[in-house]
């Protein structure tokens, strides 16, 4: 426990060495560059395109929502509805959609979190440490990105089986502990954001491997760490492909549970669409939550790199 002050105050020592050698005319050119480069008035009117077209599917599914099922025979709605919450209240009454949620929402957490911590621990294993077969052994990694998802569901579902786990949020789960675009991801961006000498420096005042990673290796990562949890968590929350295979209907994923709104012979298109906005409403209150932190992580870790 002596030793933890000793590696924050070699990392301080560090990172001040690199501001020196920078030297004190480094900050500005780059605060002059940026005050002279400003945004015009094409680049707002495309970000406000962009914009405009990646809402039109949410508003578009209130809208939808918001109407009865005759809607869509009448022509193409201008304006919302009143039927949303008469919507909404079928959508709870014949589908498990808390129990869906509270599995979506333990998947999506549980596998995000493991996702990080495995790939942050692989990633500065394979940008910092020096061992046999570590460039070989990355490209196999990478190189599993190519294999479509499709191909290995037989034998994960044969494996489940066997475990017993098929009905299970373990099923679901375990699969996705960890992803090669993960650790992909944090060996790309810690090569570059953390320096090959504080590490060595670290480890000269007698810390081992796992506290430079942990004091020095981990909050550098910090940015692309939370950039990796988001993307993971949203693309396990609106999984569909391997939940819908493995989990029962009784105990679904919220996306799993949405199909079932779809009966043999007719689907009310304006239930299903308000079940989908009700699906993207934790969503967006995710990234209302966190994206100042997000936005405010990679600014940080862009000014360090």
């Amino acid at each position: 426990m002596s030793s933890i002050p000793m590696i924050e105050q070699t990392a301080g020592k560090g990172a001040a060495r690199a501001a020196a050698r920078r030297g004190p005319g480094a900050r500005g050119p780059r605060s002059g560059q940026g005050s002279a480069r400003r945004p015009g008035f094409l680049t707002y009117g495309f970000l406000g395109a962009v914009l405009l077209a990646s809402l039109f599917p949410l508003y578009w599914s209130f809208l939808v929502g918001s109407h009865d099922n005759t809607v869509l025979s009448r022509g193409i709605p201008l304006l919302p509805g009143g039927n949303f919450l008469a919507n909404a209240a079928k959508v709870f009454d014949s589908i498990p959609f808390w129990k869906a949620m509270g599995n979506s929402l333990i998947v999506s957490c549980v596998t995000a979190a493991s996702v990080v911590a495995f790939s942050t621990l692989a990633g500065f294993a394979f940008a910092k440490l020096r061992f046999r077969g570590s460039k070989g052994l990355l490209v196999f990694v990478i190189a599993t990105m190519a294999v479509p998802t499709q191909l290995g569901v037989v034998p994960l579902f044969i494996v489940m089986s066997k475990l017993g786990w098929t009905g299970s949020l373990w099923a679901v789960i375990v699969p996705g502990i960890v992803t090669a675009f993960g650790v992909f991801w944090m060996t790309q961006y810690l090569r570059d954001a953390l320096p090959d000498e504080l590490i060595e420096a670290v480890r000269m005042d007698g810390a081992s491997m796992i506290q430079a990673f942990w004091h020095i290796g981990f909050p550098a990562a910090r940015p692309a760490a939370a950039m990796l949890a988001l993307f993971t968590f949203v693309a396990t929350w609106t999984n569909f492909f391997w939940p819908f295979i493995v989990l029962d209907p009784s105990n679904p994923t919220l996306p799993v549970a949405l199909q079932l709104l779809q009966a043999a012979h007719f689907v009310d298109y304006s239930v299903v669409l308000a079940g989908a906005v009700l699906a993207t409403i934790p969503l967006l209150l995710l990234f209302i939550a966190a994206g100042r932190q997000l936005v405010s992580g990679i600014m940080q870790g862009a000014v360090k790199g």
